[in-house]
């Protein structure tokens, strides 16, 4: 028995030195102090989620209101905006004013579109028959905006247009404002809407008009107000049968 306790005890006193030796090393107020430094588990993860948050972030978009100049509603003939806006921006190069017309823009918006059965989202211009030019206005850039083929007018007084406001420009070019969350992306706009009137192209009620009273976008199907025998009467429909008037 003796035997066996002298070989144990400087087993564990071997394993107890080497735990001194470990705080000696350090030193004993060192540990203490390191200790105290030591924020609690909690604390330390919501630093991590704050970094981690932080570095998630996008910065805010530049608003286009910021940019130099002022932006301005310019009228176009109706279906030659694209052809306007290449013909202004031409203009502008040729005649070196980039220095004072400085951008063109169509705003547009994602539309719901039905045809022949199947629905698909295209893009539609906001302002058909509009452009929005951020210019510094002078008598040198209103010449050269006013006489560009296809441009019938700026939209205000006939020689003191009216800039857009900050908030219409940011609207119709659809951007994410500083300081506030950024929108959700909601879903496309409809093709029809509710209290239109519109046109049956084909079946039994060809030809006739009604307002829409009720639209089925998962069906792709519609109510219109049909007026039969003098008196309106609702009427599904697909959208492939309606038109526009």
């Amino acid at each position: 028995m003796t035997n066996v306790d002298m070989h144990q005890e400087p087993a564990e006193i071997a394993v107890t030195g080497e735990e001194t030796e470990y705080v000696e090393d350090f030193g004993s107020a060192d540990a203490e102090v390191a200790s105290d430094d030591l924020a609690p588990a909690g604390d330390a993860i919501d630093i991590d989620l704050l970094l981690e948050e932080e570095a998630d972030e996008e910065p805010a978009e530049i608003s286009p209101f910021d940019r130099p100049g002022k932006w301005y509603v310019v009228h176009t003939q109706s279906g030659y905006e694209n052809k306007v806006r290449q013909n202004l921006e031409a203009r502008t190069q040729s005649m070196n004013m980039e220095g004072r017309i400085h951008e063109v823009a169509i705003p547009t918006e994602d539309v719901v579109e039905f045809k022949n059965g199947r629905k698909s989202v295209v893009q539609r211009k906001v302002f058909p028959g509009y452009l929005l030019v951020r210019c510094s206005l002078d008598d040198d850039s209103w010449y050269v905006i006013r006489n560009t083929p296809g441009v019938t007018g700026f939209v205000g007084a006939a020689n003191k247009p009216s800039p857009l406001r900050r908030h219409e420009v940011e609207q119709f070019l659809q951007i994410k404002v500083a300081g506030e969350a950024p929108a959700k992306k909601g879903r496309p706009k409809l093709e029809y809407e509710m209290g239109e009137t519109v046109r049956v192209k084909e079946g039994p009620f060809a030809d006739f008009s009604g307002e829409i009273v009720e639209i089925n976008e998962d069906q792709l199907k519609v109510k219109v107000l049909v007026n039969i025998f003098g008196r309106e009467t609702p009427v599904e429909l697909e959208f492939s049968q309606i038109a526009r008037l």
